[in-house]
């Protein structure tokens, strides 16, 4: 089996064509080969994927309807399976949006058919030639990680894009959901680059003083305004030689960023009092949760200032996306926590972890910790993390997702049959019984059958944990 980046500029390639037209897997087939490559060719999606699972090509010709399915959707599995082949995208009924959806997929190109074969033969070089420079170019980069944590391939392909980043001083847009870890990667990006050594300086633009932002960016001189008492450089100059974060930079006003722009283009800033520039000699990152691109349409941001920001742009996904990738950062969190408060690291029972799995995390992996070390001040004094630790609102997530999962049941059933479903209300309190109890038992177990220890693991008062004992069986 042909490994990717076997095959040197120059030598026949293998590309396959996917399109249910037989008459035009021939045409294709033929124009391949006449280029001196070798060509393969199957009318379905189903076909081709396998096909693709052999690591043997280069490249992909796919139509976008197929019989068994929609090639678009396909690009993205297509570019991440085995040897990575490029993909041109090639359609009899092409529009705007599928265009769009192909470039943002990562396809090569976008061809309309039935298209001049001059064309297509050029678009097959030139994603040949581009597959041959990336294989030749692809160098092992070995990143500082810092504290980000996770190996799915949505944080692994962030990873090697802050891994190119790192090794470039263009501006640099990182974007994704409150809670993703865009500081972090800030961090890690300025770390790996020529300028690790020097300054990194954080600024939260939503913190900004509309009334001192200037001064307190631009630096300013004694006696500039009432309250300036000495000289200041500013956040920007003690960014020199180093990078400069601006944190949440869509909350910048429209005055400030036509502002920045200039010191951004010039590197050069002229603190607030003082007539002549000084030299600044920083590198930007960005960061945002915000639509810029939307904010710059309806004249919020500056569209000027957009572009020079996002010369190299970093979308981090939310942690639901991130599959995993929540159980090693609640074991990190774990082993944090404990050793920060100097007591025995626990154990997890597995219905926390589910329960963790189950829940989807709006605030992201800064919420996941959050909620772990919420559990964790809860059970400081129990050997074992239980879900009954974490915070309520997870644990009322957990019990209404297994309510509604439940309620879908009666799809398919005869509707004219005797059967029927109890009341909601029941199913909901057999499920907070059965957790109940099962806590419960394990509580008991835990603690040795010792109530006033059992009452401070858990929480509740004497009486109540007598109730609860003696309702459930519990002896």
């Amino acid at each position: 089996m042909k490994n990717r980046g076997n095959r040197q500029g120059g030598e026949m390639a293998d590309i396959l064509v996917i399109d249910d037209d037989e008459s035009v897997c021939r045409l294709f087939a033929r124009a391949i080969s006449r280029m001196g490559h070798r060509a393969d060719a199957v009318l379905t999606l189903g076909e081709g994927m396998d096909k693709i699972k052999s690591g043997l090509f280069d490249l992909v010709l796919l139509d976008v309807r197929l019989p068994d399915g929609n090639g678009l959707a396909a690009v993205p599995a297509i570019l991440k399976g085995p040897g990575e082949p490029e993909v041109i995208i090639i359609t009899g009924q092409g529009d705007a949006d599928g265009a769009e959806m192909a470039t943002r997929s990562g396809a090569w190109a976008y061809v309309e058919k039935p298209p001049v074969m001059d064309q297509l033969t050029l678009h097959i070089r030139r994603a040949l030639e581009f597959r041959d420079q990336k294989s030749r170019a692809r160098l092992p980069l070995v990143m500082k990680r810092d504290r980000i944590l996770g190996s799915s391939p949505a944080i692994t392909e962030c990873l090697g894009q802050a891994a190119l980043a790192s090794a470039s001083d263009v501006n640099v847009l990182v974007t994704g959901e409150t809670g993703t870890g865009k500081e972090l990667f800030a961090r890690a990006i300025h770390q790996n680059s020529r300028r690790g050594q020097s300054p990194f300086v954080a600024v939260d633009c939503a913190a900004l003083s509309e009334t001192l932002a200037e001064s307190i960016l631009f630096g300013h001189v004694k006696g500039a305004f009432t309250d300036a008492d000495r000289d200041r450089k500013g956040l920007i100059r003690e960014a020199d030689g180093g990078t400069l974060l601006l944190d949440e930079v869509g909350e910048l006003s429209l005055e400030l960023q036509k502002s920045f722009l200039r010191v951004l283009q010039e590197k050069r800033v002229r603190p607030v009092g003082l007539e002549k520039e000084i030299d600044c000699d920083f590198r930007l990152i960005a960061a945002t949760n915000r639509d810029l691109d939307k904010m710059a349409a309806q004249g919020s941001f500056r569209s000027d200032l957009l572009y020079r920001i996002r010369t190299f742009t970093i979308k981090l996904p939310p942690l639901r996306q991130r599959g995993g990738d929540f159980k090693e950062l609640a074991v990190a969190c774990i082993h944090d926590f404990c050793e920060r408060e100097n007591i025995e690291v626990k154990s997890v029972s597995p219905d926390f972890f589910e329960t963790l799995a189950a829940y989807a995390w709006p605030g992201n992996v800064r919420e996941l910790i959050s909620a772990i070390e919420s559990a964790l001040s809860v059970a400081r004094f129990a050997p074992m993390l239980y879900s009954r630790h974490l915070p309520e609102e997870i644990r009322v997530h957990q019990a209404r997702k297994k309510v509604d999962s439940a309620e879908p049941g009666t799809e398919g059933r005869d509707r004219n049959s005797n059967m029927s479903l109890p009341p909601l209300k029941k199913v909901r309190d057999d499920v907070v019984a059965q957790t109940e109890k099962s806590y419960l038992a394990d509580l008991m177990r835990i603690t040795g059958g010792k109530v006033s220890e059992a009452c401070r693991v858990s929480g509740l008062s004497r009486s109540r944990l007598y109730t609860l004992l003696k309702k459930y069986g519990i002896q």
